[in-house]
């Protein structure tokens, strides 16, 4: 009998919705599922997770190796921070570096990370809550590589050097990227690792 075929897919998640297809939890029982977004396989999983206020690039698999995979270090995970503020080259080198940030086990090191900022506003699609108008003060993006993933890093590590997230959009895993992706738009593959 021949072995079932895993599915593999990349997802534009959009701002507001949970990574996970069952919500499991009862005071929140009206947030946005990925399962809303289109009509994956049973036994679909998300490799990894973005919170709900972050968009971007999720890979969703049937497959548990290539989920475990994909999640290890080997994997850099790209992100674009649009942050309060013009970042200060000192803000910048603290990132690449590392920062002290918490975890659920306490205080976190992060590792060494590639950051650089955008010397322009990268073209994303537009987001479903609006960000705060430049009324409020100048913002700046920078693009963040890392091969961990603690709860909600970027953000964390953007808040401690002084320059908190606005917006977060994670761009690439891998060698897989968003292009032109739309919010909401999945795309199906034969593979996502070799």
């Amino acid at each position: 009998m021949e072995k079932p075929k895993h599915q593999h897919f990349a997802i534009f998640k959009p701002y507001g919705y949970l990574s996970q297809f069952v919500n499991n939890q009862t005071k929140r029982s009206n947030k946005k599922l990925l399962g809303e977004l289109f009509n994956f396989p049973k036994n679909a999983m998300a490799i990894g997770r973005l919170d709900e206020p972050s968009e971007g690039l999720l890979l969703i698999t049937t497959n548990g190796k290539v989920s475990e995979a994909v999640r290890s270090s080997k994997f850099e995970k790209e992100y674009y921070a649009q942050v309060d503020g013009i970042i200060s080259n000192e803000a910048i080198e603290l990132l690449k570096n590392g920062v002290e940030i918490n975890t659920e086990t306490g205080k976190y090191l992060t590792k060494k990370s590639e950051v650089f900022k955008l010397t322009e506003t990268p073209k994303l699609p537009e987001r479903a809550k609006k960000i705060r108008d430049e009324r409020h003060g100048p913002t700046s993006w920078i693009s963040i590589t890392l091969t961990e993933g603690k709860f909600r890093q970027v953000r964390k590590m953007t808040a401690t050097v002084g320059f908190p997230t606005l917006r977060l959009v994670r761009v690439r895993i891998g060698e897989i990227s968003i292009n032109k992706m739309q919010a909401g738009e999945v795309i199906e593959f034969n593979n996502l690792i070799e």
